[in-house]
């Protein structure tokens, strides 16, 4: 199997960056709505975290 990476201009990994964050914090911020103790909320919150984190693990050149 071949590995295939695919690198983002700068411009692009700007955008897709910010877009994830205000993502996460979107998800983060419906489960405050839900309340964070109950299982959407736990579910929402984890969930948004992984969305606002996704884009450090992306190969930047």
């Amino acid at each position: 199997m071949s590995e295939h990476r695919s690198a983002l201009s700068g411009r692009t990994y700007r955008r897709l960056d910010t877009a994830s964050k205000l993502g996460g914090l979107a998800l983060v911020a419906g489960a405050l709505e839900v309340g964070p103790t109950t299982a959407a909320g736990v579910t929402l919150v984890v969930i948004g975290a992984t969305f606002a984190t996704t884009t450090v693990f992306i190969d930047n050149s």
